[in-house]
């Protein structure tokens, strides 16, 4: 099965239909509902009752934001597709609704958020989608606003789908150039089909209090980073563009020859201009010295 990411730009992939048919399966709510479980759990909030302010980027039609709703919190939900959108008003979910493009940064008030999640949406800046679209620019936007909006010593969890190791570690740098502390935090790295990566970021320097937390392993416990590095050394950089066709350049390793230098003169000629007469110097390389 493709990735959505590489078939279309979101706010057209996640069009009516789509949209619909995304919310009304048991599976995907079920999948929706796990990680943003576990993106709560690692956002590691305060037991104390009190209930927090939080993001929930990529937010769809407001699954994970159900969850968030649950554990007692109020949040914001931020998509792009105004498809998505409507089908969370219709669903009536208690969080506010922001349609807008995270590449072009969140505009959001400096530290009014407690925290954020994102379930499967970031890796979505790493395509092109438009001509005028630049990953790396794109991802500085993002993770500066995400960056000013949270608190000092708040948390972001990301769960993301790197397409490949150099996707994980353009996403990660970024985010570590805006001012965040973390990593990544793999669940069960050796299952095909149930492993799952955590962007786990803390607005601050490195201390104690923000040391990345552990993934979980197939027991149920957790696993070490050795764990979660199986085969990624071998594996390439490429960021997705959709495959869209780019412009080929003429590469001539001789450069130009007589014939060319030949033809531009009697273009020259043409168009009346004052041209030296050929000769057998013509075109003739230079020495390196004199």
């Amino acid at each position: 099965m493709s990735r959505p990411e590489l078939l279309a730009p979101p706010e057209i992939f996640y069009n009516d239909d789509e949209a619909r048919k995304y919310t009304s399966s048991s599976r995907i709510i079920d999948i929706q509902t796990q990680l943003s479980e576990r993106a709560l759990e690692l956002l590691a909030l305060p037991d104390d009752g009190i209930p927090r302010l939080l993001l929930d980027i990529g937010c769809g039609s407001g699954l994970s934001g159900e969850t968030l709703t649950e554990h007692g919190h109020q949040w914001l939900g931020w998509d792009i597709s105004e498809s998505m959108l409507d089908i969370a008003l219709e669903r009536e979910v208690e969080g506010d609704l922001l349609l807008g493009d995270m590449g072009q940064g969140l505009g959001l008030r400096p530290g009014v958020l407690d925290g954020a999640i994102s379930v499967s949406a970031v890796q979505w800046l790493c395509n092109a989608d438009k001509s005028s679209h630049e990953p790396r620019i794109r991802l500085k936007a993002f993770f500066g606003s995400l960056y000013r909006s949270l608190g000092r010593g708040a948390r972001a969890v990301l769960q993301i789908y790197p397409e490949n190791l150099a996707q994980r570690e353009l996403i990660l740098g970024f985010a570590m150039r805006a001012g965040f502390s973390g990593g990544i935090v793999v669940d069960y790295p050796h299952s095909s089909k149930r492993r799952k990566e955590y962007l786990v970021l803390t607005c601050g320097p490195p201390s104690l209090s923000t040391t990345t937390p552990e993934g979980k392993g197939e027991d149920g416990g957790s696993c070490s980073d050795e764990d979660s590095s199986e085969d990624e050394e071998n594996q390439t950089v490429c960021i997705s563009d959709r495959r869209r066709p780019r412009k080929k350049q003429k590469l001539n390793k001789k450069g130009k020859g007589r014939d060319w230098v030949l033809k531009k003169k009697e273009q020259m000629r043409k168009k009346g201009n004052a041209v030296p007469p050929d000769s057998k110097y013509t075109a003739r390389k230079r020495k390196d010295r004199f």
